[in-house]
């Protein structure tokens, strides 16, 4: 596995709450009212409000279908994170990628250990099990290319 395929979890996760907010936005607009003023031209809110029930259906559809890949992802990650040996690995590799903290989150829970050193905890187990091209290439010095 490599740390793409790692990090694809909390991007999933990130694109949902998108979907989220984009659908709160649009329940509300759905759902406004407004006065009626009679002797004005017809309005065309009927077909805005038509759109918008199109739109929302999209968004609740895409959801569901997030939701169901964040459920699969998520399975994958347990399968993997659990095959690792070392339990110190494990434990960074869950409180990373399965919990989505910060470096500096998982340092923090796991005492004696600086951000730097779950860095590396992480990106030398990768090197060595072959998963990880980039740190093969850079030799897990991942500063330059933002991984991190």
């Amino acid at each position: 596995m490599t740390l793409k395929d790692l990090s694809q979890l909390s991007y999933l996760k990130l694109e949902m709450e998108e979907e989220k907010r984009r659908l709160a936005e649009l329940t509300a607009a759905a759902t406004a009212c407004t006065a009626t003023l009679t002797g004005l031209p017809p309005s065309t809110k009927i077909a805005d409000k038509t759109a918008l029930a199109a739109e929302i259906a999209d968004i609740k559809s895409a959801l569901l279908e997030k939701s169901k890949k964040v459920a699969e992802e998520y399975s994958n990650l347990t399968r993997f994170i659990a095959s690792v040996d070392d339990s110190l690995t494990r434990l960074v590799l869950s409180l990373r990628f399965l919990d989505g903290l910060l470096w500096s989150e998982v340092a923090a829970r796991i005492p004696g250990n600086s951000e730097d050193s779950v860095k590396k905890i992480c990106y030398r187990y990768l090197k060595k099990s072959n998963n990880c091209p980039l740190c093969h290439e850079h030799m897990c010095d991942n500063r330059s290319s933002g991984i991190g």
